[in-house]
């Protein structure tokens, strides 16, 4: 019996394991202007956050590096030693059982990350219990009504090997998810206005929610 508890533990291979090398290729080709776009979005709010911060999903540390969170937890062992490398403090595990006493952090990013996870209410509830009593949950992603999203959506029907893992949720769901735990938005940004697969100039990120927009930033605190 304490084996089979030993093995429900034990983190599974990630999807992303076998396509590190990939993940982290897109970022210094076609995804190397959609990510320092991304990053601007988040810059507008780090201000408000207090740490320290945690990323759920960190994955090759990327963002973590790039906006100055120095924790991140993967289910994924390659990128986490990418991550590593990066001078993340990285944890192998899983947003639905963070390794990570009550209270512990200050804000809790998850960065296109929600639509990977088995269960986002779980991981909510769980970020819940690892938050101070000011803490903050920020999101970054691709909302599902969005032209990306749809694209992302067409992309898993075909089977793409990242995509195909992949659940996007609404901004209306995610809303109604948040409130589940405790949580209300508290600010929103919007960016990459660009038709997808054709990004070719940095954009100036907006204030609150646009369907039209390709990446959003979400904020939220508790009520």
């Amino acid at each position: 019996m304490e084996k089979g508890l030993q093995e429900m533990m034990k983190p599974k291979v990630s999807a992303f394991d076998s396509k590190a090398l990939e993940y982290e290729s897109w970022f210094e080709d076609e995804g190397k202007l959609i990510f320092a776009t991304e990053v601007q979005a988040f810059q507008q709010i780090l201000p408000l956050l207090s740490r320290p911060w945690l990323e759920i999903g960190a994955g090759s540390g990327r963002f973590a590096q790039a906006l100055g969170i120095s924790i991140g937890l993967d289910p994924s062992i390659e990128l986490l030693k990418i991550a590593k490398s990066r001078g993340i403090n990285a944890f192998l595990g899983k947003g639905e059982a963070a390794p990570f006493r009550d209270g512990t952090f200050g804000t809790a990013f998850l960065i296109v990350t929600l639509c990977f996870v088995d269960s986002p209410l779980a991981v909510f509830k769980e970020v819940d219990r690892i938050l101070k009593d000011n803490g903050k949950i920020v999101l970054g992603l691709v909302l599902r009504e969005s032209p990306w999203g749809k694209l992302y959506q067409h992309k898993k029907k075909l089977g793409h090997h990242f995509y195909k893992h992949a659940l996007p949720y609404s901004f209306a769901e995610l809303e109604a998810l948040l409130v589940q735990v405790s949580f209300s938005i508290e600010a929103v940004i919007s960016t990459l206005f660009q038709k997808p697969e054709n990004v070719k100039n940095m954009e100036s990120p907006q204030q609150g929610y646009s369907p039209s927009a390709g990446f959003t930033v979400i904020m939220a605190g508790r009520i």
